[in-house]
């Protein structure tokens, strides 16, 4: 277990703030990239997320906390993924989320595309009773299968829902026929992008969100959730999308009523043209850990 020093881990922080032992935290970088359909790059997505950590503030005026020398975040070396099946990918992300799981940390998964998310989301569903996914996607990922793979990025939680389906979805504004009616069959409760804007969950849909979600929650964040005017770094840029404040309300409501267990970022694809997309999801990264331990 490589823990990395101040030059690539996340926020750029010092050995002080970021050895395991030290470290209330965990960040691991799954670079999974074997099924994308559209746009490609995710692999590239934890480096670049790590990198444009450096340029964000340690100091949270929201909460006026620098959570980073709190609470320590530690950076472990990236999974290497290359040679494995998706399958393979999947159980060496497992192992490795519920080993710092059991070691009393709070595990941040940066992706890589959404298919790695079902190895975090079980392995914190073995370990915190009472669970429910908070899953903020452009897309609702509920095919059974995609392009001959029940693995695929656009089948991530139809494999959640095989173990719960205890699922809120939202910013969802792309999905086949076959996953509306698996939706509803499952029960699975989702909350469109366009009706969100539409007033139709009224102006504190975010409270409406966080009732639906059980006490112990888990967030599994596609960064094409986000309008694609702030994120256009992505796969799928689907238009329509959400923006920055209306889902950090989201966020900190989720925190401030639940209790968040972890998390992962997904789905970036970092190119040349749209460097801000990088920063923004290192943004977010921080963001959600300041809301995750808002009360603790």
């Amino acid at each position: 277990m490589k823990e990395l020093g101040i030059k690539r881990n996340f926020l750029a922080i010092e050995k002080e703030y970021s050895s395991y032992d030290n470290s209330e935290i965990v960040v691991i970088s799954a670079p999974l990239e074997k099924t994308v359909s559209y746009g490609k790059g995710t692999s590239k997505g934890p480096e670049e997320i790590l990198e444009a950590s450096h340029y964000v503030e340690f100091y949270d005026e929201e909460q006026n906390r620098e959570l980073c020398f709190e609470k320590g975040i530690c950076t472990l070396e990236p999974l290497n993924l290359q040679k494995l099946s998706v399958e393979k990918c999947l159980d060496k992300i497992h192992e490795e989320v519920a080993k710092h799981i059991d070691a009393g940390k709070f595990v941040v998964t940066l992706g890589g595309e959404h298919s790695l998310s079902t190895a975090p989301i079980f392995a914190h569903y073995e370990r915190f009773p009472n669970l429910s996914i908070l899953h903020i996607d452009a897309h609702s990922d509920l095919r059974a299968d995609y392009e001959g793979s029940k693995y695929s990025h656009a089948s991530i939680m139809a494999r959640v829902a095989e173990f719960t389906t205890n699922i809120v979805q939202v910013g969802i504004r792309a999905q086949c026929r076959e996953e509306s009616e698996f939706r509803k069959e499952k029960g699975i409760k989702t909350f469109y992008a366009r009706e969100i804007k539409l007033g139709m969950y009224g102006d504190n849909w975010q409270e409406l969100v966080a009732k639906n979600l059980s006490e112990n929650v888990y967030i599994s964040f596609d960064i094409d959730g986000f309008d694609p005017s702030l994120v256009p770094a992505t796969g799928t840029p689907e238009p329509g999308g959400l923006f920055w404040d209306e889902t950090m309300n989201l966020l900190k409501i989720v925190g401030l009523e639940k209790n968040i267990v972890g998390f992962d970022v997904v789905e970036l694809a970092p190119n040349k043209f749209n460097p801000s997309s990088n920063f923004v999801a290192a943004k977010l990264v921080y963001k959600m850990l300041n809301y995750a331990f808002i009360n603790r």
